[in-house]
């Protein structure tokens, strides 16, 4: 599998442009905005979800500058929500940093979350890209209402295979889909085709989240069960796998765990050994990879190209990553 930096080769002199243009989609005249918004650009991840712009707006008929305002919206619109989801979960690290909230308290945490929403819906207006607009305003609206039904079914535990889906469809891959889909609307591409890029982000953002569900069934770097989705009463599709196909009192016993004992570290081993047992993540990863081999079927009815392959080499690197 190749590296991060070799896969976005191809378009690394775009991606270097577009951190100079991300970074002045955000500038203020208010001093202290302007400090928290450099500390944003200077914490920035791998930039996987500018690079699945790029690769699919060169694969649908090329770069141009609405591909860079498309890149810059969804990063503004997807960091507003980080920011706004640190202080829903009281969360004071993101990605090895200290939060915002953690920094700047809550209050100033929420507002930078407003200003950055407002900066991305003033960029898309005053450019007419309203196509833009709507497809990743779709994704927020998406992911606002997964992680409410998330919320909802973790009340009761009662999520099926079926809710799984939806949750995590809304929650995590409509994003993805926005970015494939934002590529491929701002080159200027028919309908179909921009449905077929949301389709293919689609799975491969669901197959991103089975991934980290299944990461949650590891040890950390100290040899501890992780179980941090358990410990938050999450149910994932390996443990409702493992509940599917145990006997009544199996799954009863089980269910009690992660209710009333998920701060329990031996509690979480034996959820964990159970899910294991049961070829829960057997069948996960099966699931994954039937997700990324339908993404990989979608990328087929393209053209060969560099962005093509780039955008092979970039879903590998998303699904089979070591943490």
């Amino acid at each position: 599998m190749l590296g991060i930096d070799e896969i976005k080769n191809p378009i690394a002199k775009e991606i270097d442009a577009f951190e100079a243009k991300f970074k002045l989609s955000m500038h203020s005249k208010v001093p202290l905005l302007d400090r928290i918004t450099h500390y944003i650009v200077k914490r920035k991840g791998k930039q996987i979800r500018p690079m699945f712009v790029f690769f699919a707006a060169n694969m649908c008929g090329g770069i141009n500058e609405a591909t860079y305002r498309g890149a810059a919206l969804v990063e503004l619109l997807h960091t507003a929500s980080l920011v706004h989801d640190d202080v829903v979960d009281n969360s004071f690290q993101r990605r090895g940093f200290f939060s915002i909230n953690a920094l700047w308290k809550n209050k100033i945490a929420v507002l930078v979350g407003d200003y950055l929403l407002a900066k991305g819906l003033l960029l898309s207006i005053n450019n007419n890209d309203f196509a833009l607009l709507k497809i990743v305003s779709t994704a927020v609206e998406q992911m606002s209402e997964g992680e409410l039904l998330q919320i909802e079914k973790v009340r009761r535990m009662d999520i099926s295979e079926a809710v799984y889906y939806e949750v995590i469809r809304q929650k995590t891959a409509s994003l993805i889909a926005s970015c494939c889909a934002c590529g491929a609307a701002s080159a200027g591409a028919d309908d179909e085709t921009i449905k077929k890029m949301h389709s293919f982000g689609e799975k491969i953002g669901i197959a991103f989240q089975i991934k980290d569900d299944l990461f949650d069934f590891g040890t950390d770097d100290v040899g501890k069960p992780k179980g941090i989705d358990i410990k938050e009463k999450k149910v994932t599709l390996p443990l409702i796998y493992a509940l599917n196909n145990a006997s009544s009192a199996n799954k009863k016993a089980i269910i009690n765990l992660v209710k009333n004992h998920n701060d329990e570290p031996e509690k979480i081993k034996k959820i964990i050994d159970f899910v294991k047992h049961s070829g829960g993540l057997a069948y996960a990863e099966q699931q994954m990879m039937n997700y990324q081999n339908e993404a990989f079927a979608i990328l087929a009815s393209f053209a060969d190209s560099p962005s093509k392959t780039g955008l092979q080499h970039l879903v590998r690197f998303t699904i089979e990553r070591n943490k």
